[in-house]
């Protein structure tokens, strides 16, 4: 894939390699763009994010390999910022970045994407966390805050899946998506967890590419093999519902170019 937008540093804990190696298998991939977009500091769940004192050595990292490698990729600098309320941060809101991608992996504080914390689904209605989930993901894109959604259905990653039809629960959220112009990502990392399958499903795809939502690419990728894992699935996915453009940023400012 020509854009790989959300990418990790070893800044939020719980990634492994180097800028540069992460950068060397991008451009053996034959990536054009390639964002880094670290998970953004917030006085919450500190063990899995940078801190506040980090936000000045990664922005300084990426932008030095911006430069390093210009002559052979486009190297472009984001934050995966949490959406959760009383906790996102105008030091992060407002940095000088090329794009910001809003995350939900919180419900009510319960971590339901970390498998330390996999044991609170017993103790929840699934019909229940499933709706809570797409409502934080509307929340989240009526705010404005951010340009693209990151894993729109990350709620599924343990295969704990709904009774109710999902683009039921789903339909609202993606609608707002819609009014605020957001972008979606194809996020290659269900790939890689029990789902076993892309963020977003097929069934939400139709349903962003009826509502003409457009979409980007991402790894997601924590280790340097980890980026491009799957791509060719992201991209013929992606053709199969007719997109036949993605977005790149710039200064927050979007544009799509032709995959």
């Amino acid at each position: 894939m020509i854009v790989d937008l959300h990418n990790h540093t070893t800044l939020c804990n719980h990634a492994e390699g180097s800028i540069e190696e992460y950068i060397e298998q991008a451009i053996t991939n034959k990536t054009k763009y390639y964002g880094f977009s670290d998970h953004a500091p917030m006085k919450f769940d500190p063990k899995y994010r940078m801190d506040f004192s980090d936000m000045e050595k990664y922005e300084h990292n990426v932008l030095n390999a911006k430069e390093k490698y210009k002559d052979k990729i486009e190297i472009l600098l984001g934050y995966e910022v949490d959406y959760l309320d009383g906790y996102m941060d105008e030091r992060v809101l407002n940095s000088d970045v090329d794009y910001l991608i809003g995350s939900v992996h919180f419900i009510d504080k319960w971590g339901f994407d970390n498998p330390e914390f996999i044991g609170k689904y017993e103790e929840k209605d699934i019909d229940e966390i499933w709706q809570k989930y797409f409502d934080s993901i509307e929340d989240m894109a009526k705010s404005k805050l951010f340009d693209i959604v990151g894993h729109l259905d990350l709620i599924k990653v343990f295969k704990f899946l709904p009774n109710k039809p999902i683009l039921e629960i789903a339909k609202k959220a993606l609608l707002a998506i819609k009014e605020a112009d957001m972008v979606i990502e194809l996020n290659a990392s269900g790939f890689r967890k029990p789902i076993a399958e892309a963020y977003p499903s097929l069934e939400l795809l139709k349903y962003a590419y009826e509502l003409n939502i457009p979409i980007t690419f991402a790894s997601d990728a924590h280790s340097p093999e980890q980026v491009g894992f799957s791509s060719q699935k992201l991209v013929e996915m992606a053709k199969s519902v007719g997109y036949k453009e993605c977005a790149v940023f710039k200064n927050r400012k979007r544009q799509l170019i032709e995959f």
